[in-house]
């Protein structure tokens, strides 16, 4: 018995150790199964990923950034042309925060808003993202109280153990060596700006004594400099040139020329591929993984610097003087459609675009802003008119002062009505010398309302001119094209009104004049510098034959009469003949039009025989005159005067 009992615990044993044996086994091959599968996973499924890693350790890929290129005007110094830099680059400080070193990042908040924010508080530009480099909605405007910008900086510099946050850039080495004294300074030690410099990127005395370190050294404060774009000759010209934003390291065009031509300008990113040795030495890996950045492309327009810088220091001085809202100067040749000079107000920095009152003043008013034109647009229809053969500067009708127009229930007066009644039986020059809208309908009249539209449209209006500066409104003249054009449309286009023009569009007709009768599209870049060193010049491009060059000889003849006897007269300027054309038009208000605001514009040829240039002078609302030839007209003199003595335009007349 005891036998048979043995016998069945050697047999359990047996089996419970065979059981141990196979549940041992069965862990074995699963961890085994386990570790090939690792092996195959690192070694061949995540191979990439694993390499990857590996080389991040010990192997560096930077972007290099390329040089912007520059916008060039022309500037002429001894007779001789040379080329100045209008937006260039520059380098600047960026200033950054090391939140672990600063013991009090309330007061520091505190004096960066006071030195950089006080005297721009509350304006703020946000520059977004966005694939329209040209496009008003790639900025937002922000209005921030002094509260909110501190605790925008606090965000940066209550962080205790961080060892970096980006503060502020784009400083100027004077803002920053002034940023550096106010901090520095105190009532018993005043520094100045004037006391410090800077040196090998550190802010240094610079008459430091032996028992004091030279360095300014300021806890959790430091800077370098970077590059950025750099405008020297600040507000001029701006609406030309646009800005230049700077998000993560990247450039991006807005408005004007530096959005039109970001990509030209921006040239492209390079790349290096470097080895990370044992003491954070670098090296080339090899040749094939160093990509050499591609310089921006340079751009020379055919704005005369010594001209721009003339035209916008006046316009400025004319806006002021006459209380304008605003205002804008043109100045194109006759002969090819290069813009010569090209300004407005109100303007703004580039260098400092982000503190603007209101992102509308990033618009172009010469090329973007839309109006009715008044007066200067009779010389559209007068050329019209003897184009077609219905009218010579003889041809007379009688003017009553006012005139009824079918369908409209009150008559359309001249602007001398009130004071002067009816002039009589008159001709057409003296339509043009005393500005009378109802010679302007007459003249419309001998053509009709569909040939008049043609040759508007012909002209250039209702369309964009195509220049190249983004942003361009391409004017109204839709009342002249219905099924059955109104006879009160018709009637009030052909002295200005009830169509909408921008002031390069309305200097376009003058430019046709002065050039037999030939429009020629605008241009402002002269030419394009390339990277390779290859230039690529633009060619005056003609659009069209709009009038005979007998119809333009006519109409500049007439010119010369509205400043030798009409209401140009103070347009002349001794030894030139001039011919010119001012405009007066009420600002469209909904339901009618004001009757305290105008719009003052004038446009003159200069000189006549053998014209230079084309102006347009215009200038918003004035308040301390009602007519152009109190305001725009002197500011259109000066600036004419200035330009015939500086090319040397040798006169014509006793």
């Amino acid at each position: 018995m005891w036998r048979d009992k043995a016998k069945k615990i050697y047999s359990g044993s047996v089996k419970n150790s065979n059981n141990r044996l196979r549940l041992v086994i069965a862990i074995i091959f699963l961890l085994a199964g386990s570790l090939i599968y690792k092996l195959f996973n690192v070694s061949i499924a995540q191979c990439d990923w694993y390499t990857a890693l590996a080389s991040s350790q010990h192997q560096i890929y930077s972007k290099l950034k390329p040089n912007r290129g520059q916008i060039y005007l022309k500037d002429k110094v001894d007779n001789q042309e040379q080329f100045y830099p209008i937006a260039t680059n520059k380098d600047f400080a960026f200033l950054y925060a090391v939140p672990k070193d600063i013991k009090d990042p309330a007061a520091m908040a505190e004096s960066v808003y006071n030195y950089f924010d006080r005297n721009n508080q509350g304006n703020r530009v946000i520059t977004a993202t966005s694939t329209d480099s040209s496009s008003s909605a790639a900025v937002v405007a922000v209005n921030l109280t002094k509260d909110q910008i501190i605790q925008e900086y606090m965000s940066h510099l209550d962080k205790p153990g961080d060892p970096y946050e980006p503060l502020k850039n784009k400083i100027s080495s004077d803002d920053l060596l002034g940023f550096y004294a106010s901090l520095i300074t105190s009532t018993t030690t005043p520094v100045t700006a004037d006391d410090l410099d800077i040196e090998n990127e550190k802010v240094v005395y610079k008459n430091a004594s032996s028992t004091k370190s030279a360095v300014v050294n300021i806890p959790g404060l430091g800077f370098d400099f970077q590059n950025y774009r750099y405008y020297p000759e600040n507000e001029i010209g701006a609406q030309v040139l646009g800005y230049v934003s700077n998000v993560d390291d990247e450039e991006k065009g807005h408005y004007g020329l530096e959005g039109f031509f970001n990509d030209d300008l921006s040239g492209k990113f390079g790349s290096l591929k470097t080895e990370r040795g044992a003491k954070s030495n670098m090296t080339i890996v090899d040749d094939q993984q160093y990509v050499k950045p591609e310089d921006g492309s340079d751009l020379v327009l055919t704005i005369d610097r010594n001209v721009e810088f003339y035209a916008c220091e006046k316009l400025q001085e004319s806006v002021k003087q006459h209380g304008a809202t605003g205002g804008s100067v043109i100045v194109i040749s006759p002969k090819t459609g290069a813009i010569m000079a090209m300004c407005s107000e109100p303007s703004f920095n580039p260098n400092d675009y982000n503190n603007v009152k209101d992102i509308s003043v990033f618009n172009n008013p010469a090329t973007f802003y839309q109006y009715e034109p008044g007066s200067v647009f009779k010389v559209v229809t007068m050329s019209i008119a003897i184009d077609q053969g219905k009218i010579t500067p003889a041809t007379t009708y009688k003017d009553e002062g006012e005139i009824m127009i079918n369908g409209w229930p009150k008559p359309i007066k001249n602007s001398d009505f009130s004071t002067h009644g009816g002039h009589g039986v008159v001709d057409m020059n003296t339509v043009l010398d005393f500005s009378l809208n109802t010679g302007a309908i007459f003249a419309m009249k001998q053509v009709g309302p569909k040939v008049f539209a043609d040759y508007v449209k012909n002209y250039g209006f209702g369309e964009r001119t195509g220049i190249e500066l983004g942003s361009e409104g391409p004017g109204n003249i839709g009342n002249l094209f219905q099924n059955k054009v109104k006879e009160i449309d018709a009637a009030v286009a052909s002295f200005g009104q009830g169509i909408a023009v921008t002031p390069l569009q309305m200097i376009m007709p003058y430019q046709a004049i002065a050039n037999h009768g030939i429009l020629m599209k605008p241009y402002i870049v002269d030419a394009i510098i390339r990277p390779t060193g290859k230039t690529e010049v633009t060619a005056p491009e003609e659009v069209h034959q709009v009038v005979s060059d007998k119809t333009a000889e006519t109409i500049k003849a007439m010119l010369v009469n509205v400043v030798e006897k009409g209401h140009a007269k103070k347009a002349a300027i001794a030894g030139y003949y001039i011919g010119a054309k001012t405009g007066t038009a009420q600002v469209a208000t909904p339901g009618g039009y004001s009757t305290t605001d105008y719009e003052h514009t004038f446009i003159g040829i200069a000189p006549i025989e053998n014209p230079a240039f084309v102006m347009l002078v215009k200038l918003d609302d004035p308040k301390d005159a009602q007519f152009a030839e109190s305001t725009a007209l002197p500011l259109w003199r000066d600036i004419a005067d200035f330009m015939l003595q500086y090319y040397q335009i040798p006169k014509t007349r006793k």
